[in-house]
């Protein structure tokens, strides 16, 4: 995921957001949306942000022409009626980047809008995927920026997408400043993975699927190859790899080593070992297949990854 298309909205001024909120006011969904955003819009006044928060039937009033739109609800909430529900999406798909939080996601699949696009759907939902699997793809993670689609799990992953989308958007000062209002001590990556996903999707179709990732993320430290998973879980290597492929768009070995790095990046943050031990407990014997595998996937190395952590936010 890139948040390089993303980021050239930071070039926009005023950059014209809207919020629709097709559930409850007070959902955490919602709530752990909107309160970091309307921090960003306090901060940097309506010269710079201008935060359009609308119901359903208020998004289609007015004109058109937000840079981001997004559709809004929590997880247990039902969807709009399909006229208002299909009229509301098309009003998001006319900004420039658009999505959806929490069940939105599922009612954007449903519609065939997010075909071909990796989503990041509420774990609580995977039962209701049957008929989109064939429209999008579906990932455990907390959220997803695909080309102009944005989608988030919701739930408390709302904070840390909206946090996201405002150091992308504003920088890191920013983001400081709203972490700190908020108590925010950090802020999780798209990359973490929804905890009981998997399972939730595939424990009971793909239970071999299931029993492969649970042996991937019991064996960091000293990774298990290939072979041995497959051996483990009773498939062949290629009937493994198909698996992986076909649910989890990846290969055992490259979702393996993700796994690995997603770890290592966690123990970079959240712990004082060095950064030669966080690699050794990760599974890289080598400190130089650490650092060039941890930056091909976050873009920065390990030492550079804990400087910025480290680094007090500038006033």
């Amino acid at each position: 995921m890139s948040f390089a298309n993303l980021s050239r909205l930071a070039q926009e001024r005023p950059l014209r957001m809207l919020l629709v909120n097709a559930g409850e006011a007070d959902a955490l969904t919602w709530a752990g949306l909107v309160q970091p955003l309307r921090g960003a819009a306090a901060i940097l006044g309506p010269d710079l942000l201008q935060l359009d928060v609308r119901t359903p039937a208020e998004a289609l009033l007015g004109q058109p022409g937000w840079h981001l739109a997004l559709l809004v609800a929590d997880e247990t909430q039902a969807a709009p009626p399909p006229e208002l529900c299909r009229a509301v999406i098309e009003r998001c798909r006319s900004a420039q980047f658009w999505g959806g939080v929490g069940a939105a996601v599922l009612w954007l699949a449903d519609a065939g809008v997010m075909g071909g696009v990796r989503v990041a759907l509420p774990w609580a939902l995977y039962a209701d995927t049957e008929e989109i699997s064939d429209r999008a793809i579906l990932t455990p993670h907390l959220f997803e920026i695909d080309g102009r689609h944005l989608s988030c799990c919701g739930g408390a992953a709302s904070i840390d997408f909206a946090l996201t989308l405002v150091e992308c958007l504003f920088g890191a000062t920013v983001q400081a400043s709203i972490k700190e209002a908020l108590c925010v001590e950090r802020v999780r990556g798209h990359e973490e993975r929804q905890r009981v996903a998997l399972q939730a999707r595939f424990g009971a179709l793909q239970p071999k699927l299931s029993e492969a990732v649970t042996l991937m993320e019991a064996n960091i430290e000293e990774p298990l190859s290939t072979d041995d998973i497959a051996n483990l879980v009773g498939l062949s290597r290629r009937q493994l790899e198909r698996l992986f492929k076909q649910y989890l768009g990846s290969l055992p070995s490259r979702y393996y080593l993700e796994l690995r790095l997603q770890r290592a990046r966690q123990l970079l943050l959240d712990t004082n070992n060095s950064i030669v031990q966080v690699g050794l407990m990760c599974g890289f014997s080598s400190g130089s297949h650490f650092s060039t595998a941890f930056g091909a996937l976050f873009g920065n190395t390990p030492r550079e990854e804990r400087q910025r952590k480290l680094m007090p936010p500038t006033a």
